[in-house]
Parts: C-alpha cells; sequence; structure tokens
C-alpha cells in the first residue's frame, strides 16, 4: 500500500502492520453531524444498529446501517457517557446525571446495576465493558459533578475516582483498582486475561497521567494482579478505545485514532480526523467498519480487518 497515498486520506503509517488495517481507496465518512460532545458507541448487530450519546445535550442517538437513517434513540438519556451490549443483546450505559450503570431490557424497561459503593453514590461512571462471564466492569471519575454541563455539579461521597466490578451472581459491587486519578475508556484483551484502562488525570491537571496501563485479571476473572503501562498518550488525551481480532488496540486521540501493536505496545499508525475523537466501535455485519464518535460527528471507515 502507498504510503503517501495513505496520508492524503488521513493514514498515517508507522509500522508496516499499519498498511494491513485499511484499503488504499478507502476514506473516512462523516455520516451525521449536530452533536456537541459525541461519545459511548455500541453496536447491536441484531438490528444493525449503532447507538451512542450526546452527553452535553442529554440525548442518546442511533445510526441504521440498513437504511443510513439517524434518529433520536433516548431522550432526555441523564447525560449517557458510555454504552456497551451485553451477551443478550441487552444496552448497558453509564449515566452521569443518575450517577449510575443501568441496563434497558429487552421490553423497554430499566434496571439499575450500580449506583452506589458501600453506600455511597457513585462520582458519574464513565465507561462499561461486560466480561466474558457476564461481569460488568466500569470506571467512575468525577467528570459529571465537576459542573453543570454534562451532569449536576456536586461534591464526590466517595472522595475519589475508582474502578468497579459488578458480580453477574449477586449484583455485588467492588473495588477492583483505587490507584487512578480519573479512570476512563476501558476493554479487555480478546482472551480476556488482560484489562486495559485509560487514565485522563491530565484533563485538570497538566502534571497528571495522560496513559493507558493495562492489568493481568487473576482470582477468576474476579481481580487485578499487577499492571504496567501500556502507552503514553502524545496528542491530546487517550479516551475509549477497542481491542480488534488481533488485539490491537484502536484508541482515540486529540488527532484521531492511534493504532497499537499489543506484544510491543508499538504506535504502528494513526487514522487522523478533523475532530478530536472521543470513543469509537466497530460494527457492520463482519465487524469491518469502524464507527468514530468525535466531538460533533460521528464518522466511519471501511476497515480490511475485523474487530
Amino acid at each position: 500500500m502507498n504510503t503517501d497515498k495513505q496520508e492524503k486520506l488521513g493514514f498515517e503509517a508507522i509500522e508496516p502492520e499499519f498498511n494491513a488495517c485499511f484499503f488504499p481507496h478507502e476514506q473516512v465518512e462523516r455520516l451525521w453531524s449536530g452533536g456537541r460532545w459525541c461519545e459511548g458507541p455500541a453496536w447491536f448487530p441484531a438490528h444493525r444498529l449503532l447507538v451512542w450519546s450526546d452527553i452535553p445535550n442529554n440525548r442518546m442517538l442511533s445510526f441504521d446501517e440498513r437504511n443510513n437513517v439517524t434518529g433520536i434513540y433516548r431522550a432526555p438519556s441523564n447525560h449517557a457517557n458510555g454504552n456497551t451490549v451485553d451477551s443478550q443483546g441487552r444496552l448497558i450505559s453509564c449515566e452521569h446525571l443518575g450517577r449510575r450503570v443501568i441496563r434497558q431490557e429487552h421490553d423497554g424497561r430499566l434496571t439499575v446495576i450500580a449506583d452506589r459503593w458501600q453506600g455511597k453514590r457513585l462520582n458519574s461512571p464513565n465507561d462499561v465493558v461486560v466480561a466474558t462471564d457476564g461481569a460488568i466492569w466500569f470506571t467512575d471519575p468525577d467528570y459529571g459533578i465537576l459542573s453543570d454541563y454534562e451532569g449536576d455539579k456536586a461534591d464526590s461521597e466517595i472522595g475519589c475516582c475508582q474502578v468497579y466490578r459488578v458480580d453477574p451472581i449477586s449484583g455485588q459491587v467492588d473495588c477492583v483498582a483505587d490507584d487512578f486519578v480519573k479512570p476512563n475508556g476501558l476493554a479487555f484483551s480478546r482472551d480476556g486475561k488482560k484489562l486495559y484502562i485509560a487514565d485522563t488525570g491530565a484533563s485538570h491537571d497538566p502534571d497528571g497521567p495522560k496513559h493507558i496501563r493495562v492489568f493481568d485479571v487473576i482470582d477468576g476473572g474476579k481481580r487485578l494482579g499487577s499492571s504496567r503501562i501500556f502507552a503514553e498518550c502524545t496528542v491530546g488525551l487517550f479516551d475509549g478505545f477497542r481491542v480488534d481480532r488481533n488485539d490491537r488496540l484502536w484508541i482515540s486521540a486529540g488527532d484521531g485514532i492511534h493504532i497499537y501493536n499489543h506484544r510491543s505496545s508499538a504506535l504502528i499508525g494513526k487514522l487522523r480526523l478533523p475532530e478530536t475523537v472521543a470513543n469509537l466501535q466497530f460494527g457492520g455485519i463482519k465487524g469491518n467498519i469502524l464507527y468514530i464518535c468525535a466531538t460533533r460527528s460521528l464518522y466511519c471507515c471501511r476497515l480490511a480487518i475485523c474487530g
């Protein structure tokens, strides 16, 4: 693949591995614009539907891949942020305003998954993933209570920002990591033995962290073991991210999406966009369409690999 042509299309190849991810004739397309801060894309395979959050506008939107129609999915949304779909096809969302994690049942009812830890209200759950055992893992920074912009300004009852696991049987909420400044995006490796978590502490402290850590998942998937810094962000902050079928990490950043090899932690290339990227999701029938939430817009790019 011609590197010069890639760069004209918004692709920046750093390592040869990057070239296998894209077709030379494909480009990034803007599917929709009109949001204020687009986040948390989640894919419903059965309906070929993408759902995402427009946090400050207090709504969730949907894009139907079958007819290219965008519409309102839920409004108001309690300033929902991160979303994911569990193994039963139910939508799980993090609410800033509600300060909770909820699940939308098949009949439309909303079930509260977590809203407190040790009797204290959560800060403002941010991003969420579901493990293979059905446990729900989520991050809980304080972005939603720092102002009224995407939640209600309030003091933290817990007094810190942590990462939690909700047991799939008992529903017990356990803290699994308490040494983050502002835990943000998170994703499991394909085999579930590693958990990657972003820390965006530099958003409010120039000396704060702006990296992703990778943890060993231990004790039968119930706890986190040792960790190391996987990658440092060089442009803006790492936010949401996904892991593809080859365990590469596709990570949102200030200038687009940074793609990393999971073994070497090497940055293999960038997909550049004109807006700051907040999060992304693999979709399409084959999982080879990359949907991108970037500031006010939704973008997509058809890939040569599958997520």
